[in-house]
């Protein structure tokens, strides 16, 4: 027997796109946190996935940038694997905060956050940056995910 569900999802729903931020800076610098970074990705990926649920109860899904994000080349690189992947909300990762807009996500379409660890047993920040307006038609399918 077909169920006739009041609320029909049309299109593809949004994947959250994860975006590990580092400092740029190389010959020892980049390469203590590359792992860090990382992990911080894999973690909030699965924190999401786990939590999360697109209104047909599957869990929500998560991209990750196929590297750390130290620099324009791979803001780059991660903003075209986002855009091919289906990916409607940025989460920026890193262990600290001291990153220009080279390395940011910058798509004003896009709603993004930033979580921040200062420490590595220190408490995580969560901050939501002015950079986008709401954009009604995104925030509509949004609204479906739920914890």
């Amino acid at each position: 027997m077909a169920h006739n569900n009041p609320f029909p999802l049309i299109g593809s729903l949004p994947k959250i796109g994860i975006r590990p931020t580092i400092d740029g800076r190389r010959q020892g610098v980049r390469e203590s946190l590359e792992g860090q970074v990382m992990n911080m990705a894999k973690t909030a990926a699965k924190f999401l996935s786990a939590n999360l649920r697109y209104p047909n109860g599957k869990p929500v899904q998560c991209v990750i940038a196929d590297t750390c994000i130290g620099g324009v080349a791979e803001a780059a690189a991660c903003a075209e694997k986002f855009a091919r992947e289906g990916v409607g909300v940025s989460l920026t990762v890193t262990p600290c905060w001291c990153y220009g807009s080279e390395t940011m996500d910058m798509d004003p379409l896009i709603p993004k956050a930033v979580w921040v660890t200062t420490a590595p047993n220190g408490p995580a920040r969560s901050i939501s940056p002015p950079c986008s307006p709401p954009q009604p038609e995104r925030s509509a399918r949004l609204q479906h995910l739920r914890p």
